[in-house]
């Protein structure tokens, strides 16, 4: 409980609801019962959150924020190239949900419908998205300007896909640590990068150019 004439802030505001959803199986009926049952009010609770759903929302995001707060403390990290930074935000946001496991896993099965439950995973989905951009190096990208902003949103879709596979494979680990959910995490990120592998591509597009003035001079 907050004590009285305490101002309550944003991180003891989530951590009272994830408090709630867990010891009640169930998320709040309102800001307001919320507020209530937890000694601050509604004014306060709005100075930091538009909704519930909001704060919903926001508590994902704070996993990914934590995430990338713990990888830039590695000073090593910044060296690493892409697929090594994304195998480290693997493996550390897995750590971060870990020690939040009872929250995730009850947090994402509370609605029937699945898709309401990832809704909540939206503002994790866009920061995760950015992340991808930052740390996207040339070597993964094609010489074809028109083509680069199209390869781009591909790849950052494919990411997210990527990701939500694994938190659905780490719901259902049922292994010591969540090994099986490493092993996962280090063959799936090998293997997209070995499809992200752009020098065929480029390859194919040169073959593509040459032919494509060949035929234009055979025919002058």
């Amino acid at each position: 409980m907050v004590t009285e004439n305490k101002i309550i802030g944003r991180e003891e505001i989530v951590s009272l609801y994830m408090n709630e959803v867990l010891e009640k199986g169930q998320k709040p009926k309102s800001v307001y019962h919320f507020a209530k049952e937890n000694d601050f009010t509604e004014a306060e609770f709005y100075s930091f959150f538009g909704t519930l759903e909001g704060l919903e929302k926001e508590i994902f995001k704070m996993f990914f924020t934590n995430t990338v707060d713990l990888l830039h403390k590695n000073t090593e990290y910044l060296e690493y190239d892409m697929k090594n930074k994304m195998l480290s935000f693997y493996f550390t946001f897995f750590e971060v949900l870990t020690a939040n496991r009872s929250y995730v896993l009850q947090s994402l099965k509370l609605d029937r419908n699945p898709l309401r439950n990832l809704v909540q995973l939206t503002s994790l989905r866009e920061s995760f998205k950015e992340y991808v951009s930052k740390i996207l190096t040339d070597d993964y990208r094609l010489q074809q300007e028109k083509l680069q902003n199209f390869q781009e949103k591909a790849i950052k879709e494919s990411a997210w896909l990527q990701l939500m596979l694994t938190i659905k494979f780490w719901m259902s680990d049922e292994s010591a640590a969540f090994e099986k959910t490493d092993i996962f995490i280090e063959k799936s990120v090998n293997a997209s990068f070995e499809l992200m592998n752009v020098a065929p591509i480029n390859h194919l597009i040169d073959l593509g150019k040459f032919l494509f003035k060949e035929k234009i001079y055979s025919k002058q």
